[in-house]
């Protein structure tokens, strides 16, 4: 199993993790952008009127409306990512990565637009009368490239599991036992039978579903970053000049951070961009293309306030009640994760100049790294540590307070041998002060406002609302991938595995279908962006026509009045 995790993060490394694939996702947004006039500018006011149904036609195709289809694929792409993922992005590459990800959605609107009209437009009706839609249906239909649609929808379903399901779970289970003491396989079996009784419905369910979830969620998660931001009102300024001021020279050391290079920024910043607004991705346009509309275009409109809702002002919120609390620059107590732990040779304090360049230098992969991983042994007393040579990094920044314990409690007293930076000994539990990043450095963000410790709470219960709702629209987006690849037949079996592996997911590992994931979401997003790069002319011609249509019906309109 570790071999085969290996081997998914190595094939990683040359494609999502890889750094061309930021440039390649933002390179098809600005080129699209250009050839297309600004579209997510000048189409925005009219994006918003068409999701209110002003412009509906009766008798128009489809099993949603606008803003049904709208909020299927915001619960999609609204979820661990908004919570989680900033904190994350920050955690690596500093407030600057919070730019970047605004860079991907402004782009990412126009992305979606054409991924999403497109997907609209070469649609189809399933043998039970529902709309089927999705980038595989114009790789199939217009460009006659089968074989590329059946890439994508093969990767759509793995994405399914490993990015709209298991992750999901896992991280309300952990989560929910964290903050109120639940058993992971209780709150797996409680959400799995909802999550059930929801899909099985099928997307006129999941539609009504989702349109009343994403708007609770939506304002719960406003209300609580806003009595944060507003608390803190006095940062804002310098949180905003702490993402510019660095966007494109990496970001500098504050507090226990010890700075990022342009390059972690950037990465970061796209790559969670994608993560959470799925812009490129060719996701979204499956939920889209079950929207009652006629005209393709109109649709692609709505999809447009997709990365504007999802990075613009969810993950900006996030953000800056992150940044202005102060708590991502500070250090907390908590029990260190082997992963995020490195012991390196010789003693660095983050508090001398010197120190923390060598430091930065090390944690971002420089040239100019001089630090060596240590490799020796550590002598204990009482559970603290007593020999000397060495400095404990965790979470990218030095370790203090250290704490070893074994058995559960007890103090550890012995030796322990550290090869190539890692501790051998697995029954040993580290405590002590850190950065913390991720879904609990946003969690201790939401302790610093009106609310004071009660705010914690904001984010395990955002977080079941968004984990939750993600996994209702990722099943449907799995769902119509099976509907391409097997037909009709298909979907029941598949719609049983999903809930099985939902519930198995809350007290599992998943590393491995996470880790496939990464994999699946590349798989997804090349086969995507190619086929509306070879697109373009229609994508534009098809954008011409509607306009014009538009022009003439307002015009006949005014006539008649």
């Amino acid at each position: 199993m570790e071999a085969i995790n290996n081997f998914l993060l190595l094939l990683d490394s040359y494609l999502g993790s890889a750094g061309w694939f930021p440039y390649v996702l933002l390179g098809v947004g600005v080129f699209f952008t250009l050839y297309l006039g600004f579209p997510q500018i000048r189409f925005f006011k009219h994006a918003w009127k068409v999701v209110t149904g002003r412009f509906d036609k009766k008798g128009a195709q489809g099993d949603t409306s606008h803003f049904q289809a709208l909020s299927t694929a915001l619960s999609g792409t609204v979820g661990t990512g908004n919570i989680g993922g900033v904190a994350l992005a920050i955690f690596l590459g500093g407030p600057a990565a919070l730019f970047w990800m605004w860079i991907t959605a402004f782009l990412g609107m126009t992305t979606k637009f054409v991924e999403v009209t497109l997907s609209h437009k070469y649609r189809v009706q399933t043998e039970d009368g529902t709309m089927a839609g999705g980038p595989m249906y114009y790789m199939d239909r217009r460009l006659n490239m089968k074989w590329l649609a059946v890439i994508f929808a093969i990767a759509t379903i793995i994405s399914s599991f490993g990015t709209g399901n298991m992750p999901q779970i896992n991280n309300i289970a952990q989560s929910m036992e964290m903050s109120f003491g639940l058993d992971p396989m209780l709150t797996g079996g409680i959400l799995a039978i909802l999550l059930a009784l929801v899909i099985i419905g099928g997307i006129s369910r999941i539609a009504a579903v989702t349109s009343k979830i994403v708007p609770i969620m939506g304002v719960l998660y406003i209300i609580g970053s806003l009595s944060v931001i507003l608390f803190n009102l006095d940062q804002i300024g310098p949180s905003f000049a702490a993402i510019f001021s660095n966007a494109f020279t990496g970001s500098a050391a504050t507090g226990g951070f010890l700075g990022a290079t342009f390059a972690y920024a950037f990465n970061r910043g796209v790559n969670r961009g994608l993560f959470s607004n799925e812009a490129g991705q060719g996701s979204a346009p499956i939920a889209h293309a079950s929207a009652r509309a006629d005209e393709p275009v109109s649709e692609g409109m709505v999809s447009i306030l997709e990365p504007f809702i999802d990075t613009i002002v969810i993950c900006t919120l996030t953000g800056l009640v992150i940044l202005s609390s102060g708590v991502w620059s500070e250090k907390h107590e908590n029990t260190f994760s082997r992963t995020d732990l490195e012991i390196v040779s010789g003693a660095y304090v983050d508090t001398n100049e010197a120190d923390r360049t060598a430091l930065y230098h090390y944690l971002n992969g420089t040239e100019e790294n001089t630090i060596e991983k240590y490799t020796g042994t550590i002598a204990v007393e009482n559970g603290k540590a007593v020999s000397n040579g060495y400095t404990i990094l965790h979470a990218r920044s030095v370790a203090e307070n250290v704490r070893f314990i074994v058995a559960g409690e007890d103090p550890y007293t012995g030796t322990l041998r550290i090869d190539n930076g890692q501790l051998r000994k697995e029954d040993i539990v580290i405590v002590g002060d850190s950065l913390v990043h991720s879904a609990a450095l946003t969690s201790l963000a939401f302790g610093k406002g009106f609310l004071g410790d009660m705010g914690e709470y904001i984010v395990p219960i955002s977080l079941l609302l968004f984990a939750f709702s993600t996994a209702i629209a990722w099943s449907y987006y799995g769902d119509r991938a099976v509907v391409y690849l097997f037909g009709q037949r298909g979907v029941m079996p598949y719609r049983i595995i999903y809930v099985a592996g939902f519930f198995v997911a809350s007290f599992a590992d998943t590393t491995l279908v996470w880790t496939l994931s990464y994999v699946a979401i590349v798989l997804m997003t090349l086969p995507n962006l190619l086929g509306i790069v070879l697109l373009r002319r229609e994508m534009k011609d098809t954008v011409k026509a509607y306009w014009q249509d538009f022009d003439a019906e307002q015009s006949k309109k005014k006539e008649s009045e």
